[in-house]
């Protein structure tokens, strides 16, 4: 296996990638983005960087012999006039200011441009190291019940419509009601904005009701940008009284796989892997 260089952001996927990656022997270095990688990747090869700092990154991942490169985890759309760009990035930030005004997705496919013209190959977080994808069916021991599939079939289909936007990558659905969307706060935050809804129009932990739908947009590069369920992620859709989450199978990174289905048996979840091509 050709060695790996490791993008890393904020949350738990880079951290489990990089775990993954030791326990199978494959030879790695980590570029940890300042500000968003975890701490616990300290202890891996490689460099903190700046974003904007192409040429120093460029240089740390041909130092190290890297001839792949994989992103993963969560880095805000940044504050380009805040910027501290080194010599190679200055002249790459005009680019990425023009690509930035005609969408995240758009942004991003011109970062990979730059890594690719350095000649790294792009490898998505779920095709690193073994299967890190929702797969088809359940996942864990509930399955939704005759009364939830109007919401997953909306829940999906909405998700969908605003990824063709390119506004985000998840919507919740109750009863048919659209509670919430997510849009550039990320699911986290969208979950607990239904939390905070009143409960006459959403579950509870008496009666959980509606569902979590996660669905790449048709135009991003699913390299790159993977909608992802972790743990932390189970247990907001259970205090926002959901019963459940569903995705597109491998087309949804869950991030620690057997705590995510160790969770969803916990909290009574169903966690359901749809057919990509269907409608729900």
């Amino acid at each position: 296996m050709r060695k790996l260089g490791l993008i890393a952001g904020g949350g738990a996927l880079p951290v489990e990638l990089a775990a993954r990656c030791e326990a199978a022997g494959r030879s790695f270095a980590v570029m940890r983005l300042k500000s968003f990688a975890d701490p616990a990747l300290a202890r891996y090869p490689g460099v903190d960087v700046g974003l904007g700092e192409f040429g120093k990154v460029f240089k740390a991942l041909k130092a190290e012999g890297c001839e792949v490169v994989c992103f993963a985890g969560n880095v805000k759309r940044p504050d380009f006039a805040a910027l501290m760009p080194d010599a190679r990035g200055l002249k790459v930030v005009p680019g990425l200011i023009m690509a930035a005004r005609q969408g995240d997705d758009a942004l991003l496919r011109r970062v990979l441009d730059e890594f690719e013209k350095e000649g790294f190959e792009i490898e998505g977080a779920h095709e690193v190291v073994g299967e890190m994808t929702l797969p088809l069916g359940r996942l864990g021991r509930f399955y939704p019940a005759a009364e939830h599939m109007a919401d997953i079939d909306k829940a999906l289909m909405v998700a969908r419509e605003i990824g063709r936007l390119d506004v985000g990558q998840g919507a919740v659905v109750c009863d048919g009601l659209v509670l919430a969307v997510e849009a550039q706060e990320g699911t986290d935050a969208m979950l607990r904005r239904v939390a905070d809804l009143p409960q006459a129009i959403r579950g509870s932990a008496e009666r959980p009701r509606g569902v979590l739908a996660k669905a790449p947009k048709p135009i991003q590069e699913t390299k790159v940008d993977l909608p992802t369920i972790g743990v932390a992620t189970l247990h907001r859709a259970a205090r926002a009284g959901l019963a459940g989450v569903v995705g597109e199978a491998g087309r949804l990174l869950v991030v620690d796989r057997e705590a995510v289905i160790a969770a969803a048996d916990e909290l009574g979840l169903f966690v359901l892997g749809v057919d990509p091509r269907g409608d729900g």
